[in-house]
């Protein structure tokens, strides 16, 4: 390639606080939207390399060669390759080239804020999710978006038919814009759940398709009675959160959120429409409890709140638990580690998460990762050229099957209803096992920076699943959604004395959840607990998350 360049920044560090405190939320429209670019002389000059005429269904095709920069988060697992057929498929048939400027996954956050608190941040600023952008927004440092989604035909036609403005709410700073564009769902796609060792549940006459989380504990019971020696549950995915994945899954279904979900601690309570604290609540202790009440009873392993995940997957091929939290590639990974290590008819599967005392809950998200712009972008001269790519690679539907499959007839083919079929020398998420090529690694399609929410529409969400896991997936959509609440954006001011309280609120829960859970304190002492949280500020914490929505709707409606 000829035009693209690519810098590594490296060595760099810096203490930026991401509050993620978009909660979820429903609302208003706010002021200002899809407003500035109505007078069109304002966008003299900003249209090199766009198209004269660009609606849904067009494919974006550059007036002339154009070069935008980008902040590429390079993965260890499919590190960036020049040649990638992503990108000379681009430039060659899109008239579109990047100059890439590289961080590395493990430092991907930290550096993403000090290119963006220096002013030095590219053009487009990819996988960035919902509340991550906050930080930002007060200095002027990226772009309000919203002011310009009426240049994204895609978006705009994808937030009306799926009926996601509640969910772009949620973004809304306290000016009513939002500066983050994000990966849009046609529909929930859960992924996390337990997976057990189906193969010694029925041996012990365990259930193997437990509808509640009592159910579930009676199963690991029957699995304890069969195998004393064994804990049937040993856990993952505790570092740095203690059970993160466990309770961010099982946290709807209890009517609170817990683990890699509870960000703020904030949580909508629609009875009495307010702001809650979750982590002082009787639904959170009832979860709490729960867990504790497995690891009492013999049927957690104690470690899984603080082990490595190597640990606790060994224990699982091993033979020393038969349960874990686990998604789809991880199940996939298991059983192929299962069959290397010769263990004779293991079988290993995802259960459909069981339902809670709250119900058959479920609080999947129905926006992605995204993109964050600098604003600086708005003064380049392919400013409309750029809002044009984006719209077609992220949101039309061309530009997503593109990003997730690559090019017809070179690394699949599509039938004429419709259906997809990887190349065979291409393999990918279990996808002819054993082809010399992986779709990611030597082609850069299925890249999560190019790919929000691994397809968006479900129709492209679903065409790599197997069967198996269409119909985990179809089980999962049974499911009765979480509300979306409403926003509370605060101010400059208030962000900065609400990021006090909320990190030490949030360190005091996951700290005490440990503990409670682990009976290294006893739940007798959850008042007492509730007390000290309210001796953090945990008050003016809250009353200025339900002043700031009560403001907010006031303005905006």
């Amino acid at each position: 390639m000829t035009t693209r360049r690519t810098r590594l920044i490296t060595g760099l560090t810096v203490g930026v606080l991401a509050l993620g405190l978009g909660a979820c939320s429903s609302g208003g429209e706010g002021e200002g939207d899809e407003g500035t670019t109505a007078d069109a002389t304002a966008l003299d000059g900003k249209r090199v390399g766009a198209m004269e005429e660009f609606g849904v269904g067009d494919t974006f095709v550059a007036t002339e060669p154009i070069e935008l920069s980008l902040m590429y988060r390079d993965h260890p697992n499919y590190p960036i390759k020049e040649d990638w057929l992503f990108f000379t498929a681009l430039e060659e048939k899109n008239k579109v080239s990047f100059e890439t400027v590289l961080a590395p996954l493990s430092d991907w956050e930290q550096r993403r804020s000090l290119l963006i608190g220096a002013g030095d941040a590219p053009s487009i600023i990819p996988v960035t999710y919902p509340g991550q952008e906050a930080p930002f927004v007060a200095s002027g440092a990226i772009l309000p978006v919203s002011d310009y989604v009426d240049l994204m035909p895609n978006f705009q036609a994808k937030v009306e038919e799926w009926e996601l403005e509640p969910y772009l709410d949620q973004l809304r700073q306290e000016d009513g814009k939002y500066y983050l564009l994000p990966g849009l769902l046609e529909a929930p796609r859960p992924d996390y759940t337990i997976g057990i060792r189906t193969d010694v549940f029925e041996a012990a006459g365990a259930e193997t398709e437990p509808e509640t989380w009592e159910d579930l504990a009676e199963s690991f019971a029957d699995v304890k009675a069969a195998n004393p020696s064994q804990y049937p549950f040993s856990d993952r995915w505790s570092n740095p959160t203690s059970l993160g994945a466990l309770l961010n899954v099982a946290a709807p279904s209890f009517g609170t959120i817990g683990g890699w979900g509870y960000s703020s601690g904030v949580q909508w309570d629609a009875d009495a429409e307010e702001f809650v604290y979750a982590g002082a609540t009787d639904e959170y202790r009832d979860m709490v409890e729960y867990f504790h009440g497995l690891v009492e009873d013999g049927l957690m392993d104690p470690e899984s709140l603080t082990q490595e995940d190597a640990a606790a997957e060994q224990k699982l091929i091993s033979g020393q638990s038969s349960a874990i939290s686990t998604n789809r590639q991880e199940m996939l990974r298991h059983r192929k580690t299962l069959e290397e290590q010769g263990v004779t008819g293991a079988r290993f599967e995802k259960i459909r998460v069981p339902s809670g005392p709250a119900g058959d809950l479920t609080a999947g998200t129905r926006l992605e990762s995204g993109i964050m712009l600098s604003s600086s972008v708005a003064e380049e001269e392919t400013f409309v050229a750029t809002l044009q790519l984006i719209d077609w690679l992220y949101y039309s539907d061309e530009g997503l099957e593109f990003a997730k499959w690559g090019v017809e007839g070179e690394t699949f083919e599509k039938a004429d209803d419709g259906t997809r079929t990887l190349a065979s020398d291409i393999t990918y998420l279990g996808l002819n096992p054993g082809a010399p090529k992986q779709l990611n690694v030597d082609y850069g399609f299925n890249n999560g920076v190019f790919l929000l929410a691994q397809g968006s529409t479900t129709d492209l969400v679903y065409s790599m699943l197997d069967e198996e896991e269409l119909a985990w997936q179809e089980e999962m959509a049974t499911k009765e959604p979480v509300a979306v609440a409403p926003p509370y954006p605060l101010d400059e001011i208030e962000r900065e004395q609400v990021s006090l309280y909320q990190t030490a609120l949030t360190d005091f829960v996951e700290a005490n959840t440990l503990q409670f859970i682990l009976g290294d304190r006893p739940l007798s002492e959850w008042d007492a607990y509730v007390t000290e949280l309210e001796g953090m500020n945990l008050t003016p914490f809250m009353d200025a998350v339900n002043g700031a929505h009560q403001r907010y709707a006031e303005e905006n409606g």
